[in-house]
Parts: structure tokens; sequence; C-alpha cells
């Protein structure tokens, strides 16, 4: 029989729909190695409409049966759900939470605590920065590790880009080469999330009005402002957005996107879309700073802590024809770091498990 793959997932305002996108990502890849997969969910409203079956971007239902476990973040699988391994994905994981999971295999995608020490497999694709080499391996209480693998404690810990997850469509619609950049950044598109939108877009906007007011940008720009700007003044060639359905397809439409430490900053860099970005919180912006030390992205700091005029400085410079090499040079530290293939690595992991 195929073996079952439990996808334990939250969507909340605060961790909005981007760990969902990533399981649907895992489920397609662990369906290619022959196996099935079943998406176990808790959270707000948005929740409720992926637990009733229904994609949370698209018109369709999903692809995997679903069970929707309610509100409580650390809602437990109920007994009777059938599945030899689990992969959970939501940020904050309990030790108990992980203990109720045996006696199946457990994975964890992503922790900054000591949980993880409770699973059998870590995927740390950011939290502890993004680059690893694949040689020499190491040897670990007579165990053979490559550079990019730890062990701790009876887990493994696999770090770095490698396994960051995109979907199937940014794997399309990745270009067989790396794009040229233009001299300036004329279509500019602004999106930080379902989550991070509401606090960041309006900090964005004053970035915007300021660089217009300088003469310092003049190009084109949409910003998806989750609930609109209220007593936004226009701008010149300004278009605001709530949202733009099926967002990735629409990506390589704009020369450079400013986005926040998400599941769209992955996307771009794997098509090769030149990034600028800001955390929402510490721990974002702690993930952006790997990933500008790697030279993938325009680093812009903690967005709600950012000072503005720094912020519209270093903008001013990015878009401008004095930015285009550096530019040019994230767009192919970017397409080497996110390949495309993380989803199906973390699949093939998460099968020798078994």
């Amino acid at each position: 029989m195929s073996p079952q793959l439990i996808l334990r997932v939250h969507a909340d305002a605060r961790l909005g729909l981007g760990h969902v996108a990533r399981a649907l990502a895992v489920e397609e890849a662990w369906r290619a190695l022959g196996g099935t997969a079943l998406l176990a969910i808790s959270g707000d409203a948005r929740a409720r409409r992926v637990g009733s079956g229904r994609h949370p971007f698209l018109e369709e239902a999903l692809p995997c049966p679903v069970v929707d476990l309610g509100e409580d973040l650390h809602a437990p699988i109920p007994a009777s759900t059938k599945g030899e391994l689990v992969l959970v994905d939501q940020w904050d994981t309990t030790p108990a939470q992980i203990d109720a999971l045996r006696p199946r295999k457990v994975a964890v995608m992503e922790d900054d605590g000591e949980a993880h020490e409770r699973a059998d497999l870590l995927f740390q694709p950011f939290l502890e920065g993004v680059t690893f080499p694949e040689h020499p391996l190491k040897t670990v209480a007579g165990e053979k590790l490559r550079p990019f693998e730890d062990r701790r404690g009876g887990c493994l810990a696999l770090l770095g880009a490698r396994f960051a997850v995109v979907g199937k469509i940014a794997q399309k619609l990745r270009p067989s080469r790396e794009p040229e950049t233009g001299l300036t950044a004329h279509k500019l598109l602004l999106t930080f999330g379902g989550s991070d939108g509401a606090a960041l877009a309006p900090r964005a906007y004053e970035v915007l009005r300021r660089l217009h007011e300088n003469g310092a940008w003049s190009g084109s720009c949409t910003l998806l402002a989750p609930g609109g700007l209220k007593d936004a003044a226009p701008l010149p060639g300004l278009t605001v957005l709530e949202s733009i359905p099926g967002l990735v397809t629409r990506l390589k439409d704009f020369d450079a996107i400013w986005c926040a430490a998400g599941i769209t900053a992955c996307e771009a860099l794997c098509m090769g879309v030149p990034i600028a970005a800001w955390g929402q919180n510490a721990r974002q912006a702690a993930i952006l700073s790997d990933l500008s030390l790697a030279g993938a992205c325009c680093d812009l700091g903690e967005g709600p802590e950012t000072d503005l005029a720094v912020a519209t400085e270093a903008m001013a410079h990015w878009l401008s024809p004095e930015g285009q090499e550096t530019r040019q040079e994230q767009i192919a530290a970017g397409m080497k770091l996110v390949d495309g293939q993380g989803a199906t690595r973390v699949a093939q992991e998460l099968w020798k498990l078994l």
C-alpha cells in the first residue's frame, strides 16, 4: 500500500496561508513518489475554507483529503487518522505536540527552539543560514554527515535553501537561463501578504511617496494592501489593489518586487525576479539578513522598525541605473539558492524516513 503522509498546518492572521501553500507543494511531490497525503489544518476563517476541502487560492477542490481541526494551534490529530508519517509546518511546535503524534515518524518544517529534538527530522531552509557546501563529509558519533546536515539528539537537521519549497507553477515559470535586468526598474510590485500587509503597506506607501517627491523614481507601481489604504493621496503611476488572483503567474510581469520573507519571496527568487524585502518581525529580519549575505536580495531590515528615510535612500539606489549591477547579481544568487527542487528534496527525505 502507498505510505500516507499527514501534513499538519495552521493558518491565521499571523501566519497567513504560506504554510498551506508549502504543504500543498510537498503533497504534490510526495504523490509523484507514489505516496498519498492528508492535510490536517487548524486556524481562523481561512482555515475553515481549506478545512472544507477548497483550495486556498484557486476556485477548485484540494488535491488531497483534509481534516479540519478547529481553531487551536496545537489541536491534536484524531486518533483514527491514518498515516505513517507527519510533517508539522506551523512555526510554533511544542514537544508535547510532537510526542502526541507518536508512534508515527515525525518531521518538522522550521523551528528556532528545541522542540524539533523530539522529532526524527528537521527541515531548516532559512533559520540557520541559507548556503552550505556539499562536501567534505564530517563524522559525528560514527555517522557520516554532509555539511548541511546536523545531528541533534535523535533528530537529523537538514539546513539551507536547497530545502526551500515552491510550487509547480514557479518551477514551470522559472527561465532556463538567467534573465537580464533592465537599466532601471520601471514596473514595481509591492506585496507583503495577508498577515504582513496591513502593517507594512502604509509604510511602503510612504516610501513611495518620498521617492516621487524627491524625483528619485518615477515608474509604475502596484501595491497590494489588504483592506486598502485609508487617507492615502493618489501617486503618479500607483495602483492599489487588495490582492491579485494567481499572483505567482504575474510575478514576471514586473521588473522588481518589494515583499516580506514569505512564499512570494521564494517564488520570485526561483523565477529570477529581483527582490527588496523587509521582515514583519525579528525572525523574518534574520532570514532576510542571511539571504542578503548570500547576495540574493536587498535587505531593508525589520519593516515595522525601519527608518523610512533609510529605506527610501536604499530603494532609490536599488531601483536606479546604479543599482542595475546589484539587481543582476541578486538574480543569479537567488536562482542558485532557490532552484525550484526544494519540494522534491523534502519529499525524498521524508520517504527515506520510512
